[in-house]
């Protein structure tokens, strides 16, 4: 013990959805749990602690944490002797005593239960079989006199991380049951459905909604909800799926405007996510109409609202839908809201239209994170981030109104955001210069953001800028060759399509930048047409035309990108798959090959890591020496990515 607390690694946090590894810090004050690699965070106060239970589980020990308003939290991994310096701590700091409960592993089904504020305990013989949580009970039934089902939240975050969920629960109560004593016309059996009514959330058992707000479009999961705010859950009801999610699962609300749209994205971020089948959905995108004013008044208790919330809400409010609802979230969940930061498009909006994964939707740089809306929504924290780089637009030529932007994060995983507008590239280039981030293909000596700030701030508007000159000179390293490819290729990556055949329509945009990349000209365009007029035309412009056909080859003594541990492990593997599958076709063996890879423990990747490791140095230090001088050849690479294939 230190500075009057103590510190636990790799103490996992359990319940019906799995566990989740994070470091518990335990304190006079209380105690704070945090996931590893950020996310979800527990607090909680020594004032709010009911009761603490020590029990022996396999290899290790568990900590029970109940707070007075019915929630336990389980906490596993402790040794043997943390049991004992914790207990001490607990009771000299802290002024509570941990009791003490064994485990029941006899398999005897047959015992009684006890029902401790909203958890319920089955015992056998003084020994606990099982615990739920009656906040999960979605419905109870009595089947014939001595029989009473239970059955749970599904699709909610409790379950979200486990293939299997419990989904229902059977007890035999008997007429001689001395626990849940009853009459001729009330068995036992259903004195005890009334008292688990009058815990779970079943029906008008549950707790009435504070507000609700209809018919509410969600973009994922997709449809249109009810949304209700509870004092300790949101209810999404939809007309084939219910989903409900306990305030301790939200990790953070963004309230996100769309430019030059009448709508307004509200996401709440899940640790752990809900499910629905096995689609697991970290984020709800809610989208609200941006100028719809709605009147709220609370339902709730006179006295819980003088005494919890009065600082906290409002009686009643009138307002705009979005703001109205996320004031009021925030009030009884406590969730921290973000909203857009500096950055500004260019058309005056705070996101950049773009497309991932051949979704089309928009890309807010935030003051912390990335997020990409509405579909797949993803988030991008900037201290997950390696690095970035911009990219000419993978269709090619005639779409270098566009380019692309590649984040590269430490975990090697790539994002690339296609069809960005070219006009965005200076207040992106601005932003991810401002925030530290380092632009791999910014050249050598200005990869730090002090360099990159110096050099901009002595460049005029005429000035030119290297990193731009370097993307707009990659417009003319495509081959002829790749024409031939351009309409497949622009399907696949999402691109924006150019019907107008040369249509210089994006100019107004881009202002005076447009005449210094030169539009590619396709084939079809470039050939002469069958009327006069055209022949005309063509003769005036065809020393322009045959100017722009002749394209520079790619640099052949450009360094070739590095290659992640999955790149190893695929050279390696796949000739070993194309075996054990015969016939198999080529986008499965990427699969087998991506399932593989997931089934290798840590040990087992450390050697393809340390190849990508040392291939990661190889080309940085090449690109160093190729930015500084672009003529010489980089070294011979010996891999499979050679151009030989």
């Amino acid at each position: 013990m230190a500075d009057g607390h103590n510190m636990y690694n790799n103490i996992s946090l359990v319940g019906r959805g799995g566990a989740n590894v994070g470091q518990l810090k335990v304190h006079s004050r209380g105690l704070a749990w945090k996931k590893q690699g950020g996310g979800k965070a527990v607090e909680v106060d020594t004032s709010e602690i009911s009761r603490i239970t020590w029990m022996k589980v396999p290899r290790s020990n568990q900590l029970g944490v109940q707070i007075k308003d019915g929630l336990k939290y389980k906490f596993v991994g402790f040794r043997d002797q943390d049991v004992s310096s914790l207990t001490n701590f607990f009771q000299h700091s802290c002024g509570i005593t941990p009791e003490e409960k064994q485990l029941s592993v006899s398999g005897k089904n047959w015992g009684e239960l006890d029902i401790n504020g909203n958890m319920l305990s089955f015992l056998v013989g003084s020994k606990q079989a099982f615990e739920v949580s009656l906040a999960d009970v979605s419905q109870t039934q009595l089947q014939g006199k001595n029989d009473v089902i239970l059955e749970f939240h599904v699709d909610d975050t409790t379950g979200a991380n486990e293939k299997d969920s419990l989904m229902e629960m059977s007890f035999h109560i008997p007429t001689s049951n001395t626990q849940f004593i009853g009459d001729e016309n009330r068995p036992p059996a259903q004195v005890f459905r009334e008292k688990i009514m009058s815990m779970a959330d079943v029906g008008s058992g549950g707790e009435e909604a504070v507000v609700t707000f209809d018919t509410i479009t969600i973009l994922t999961p997709r449809g249109r909800y009810n949304v209700e705010l509870h004092l300790s859950f949101l209810r999404l009801q939809g007309q084939a799926t219910d989903f409900k999610i306990q305030y301790s699962s939200i990790v953070r609300v963004f309230v996100l405007p769309k430019s030059n749209q009448p709508h307004t994205f509200v996401v709440v971020t899940l640790d752990p996510p809900i499910r629905k089948g096995q689609t697991m959905y970290p984020h709800i995108v809610m989208q609200f109409e941006t100028d719809y004013v709605v009147e709220s008044t609370l339902v709730m208790n006179a006295d819980l609202y003088a005494t919890k919330y009065k600082d906290k809400l409002e009686p009643s409010y009138k307002g705009l839908i979005h703001e109205v609802f996320t004031m009021i979230l925030r009030g009884l969940s406590g969730t921290k809201t973000t909203r857009p930061g500096k950055f500004r498009s260019c058309q005056d909006g705070y996101a950049v239209k773009s497309s991932l994964k051949a979704e089309d939707g928009v890309l807010y740089p935030l003051e912390k994170t990335f997020f990409f809306l509405p579909k797949p929504p993803t988030l991008i924290l900037h201290d997950e981030i390696d690095y970035v780089e911009f990219e000419r637009h993978a269709a090619g030529g005639s779409n270098m109104h566009y380019f692309d932007l590649v984040i590269r994060l430490k975990t090697e995983q790539e994002h690339i955001f296609r069809n960005i507008q070219r006009n965005e590239y200076h207040n992106l280039f601005d932003f991810i210069t401002s925030k530290g981030l380092k632009i791999m293909n910014l050249g050598a000596g200005l990869q730090a953001a002090d360099g990159v700030a110096a050099v901009l701030r002595d460049e005029d508007d005429d000035a030119v800028d290297p990193h731009l000159e370097r993307i707009r000179n990659a417009a003319g390293e495509e081959s002829d060759e790749e024409d031939e490819d351009f309409v497949a290729e622009k399907d696949d990556d999402g691109s924006p399509s150019d019907d107008s055949g040369g249509d210089d329509s994006d100019a107004s945009d881009s202002g005076g930048e447009q005449e210094t990349i030169p539009k590619k000209v396709s084939k079809k365009e470039a050939a002469p047409s069958k009327t006069s007029s055209s022949k005309k035309k063509n003769t005036d412009e065809g020393s322009s035309i045959k100017k722009k056909q002749k394209k520079k080859k790619k640099d052949p003594n450009a360094p070739k990108r590095a290659m992640s541990g999955f790149m190893f492990f695929s050279q390696l593997e796949r000739e070993n798959v194309k075996k054990d599958i015969p016939g198999i076709g080529f986008t499965e063996v990427g699969r087998v090959l991506g399932e593989r890879w997931n089934k290798l423990t840590a040990e087992e990747k450390a050697p393809y890591e340390a190849k990508a490791q040392a291939d990661k140095k190889r080309y940085l230090n090449q690109m160093g020496d190729y930015n500084k001088n672009p003529s010489q050849p980089a070294p011979m690479q010996l891999s499979d990515e050679s151009d030989s294939n």
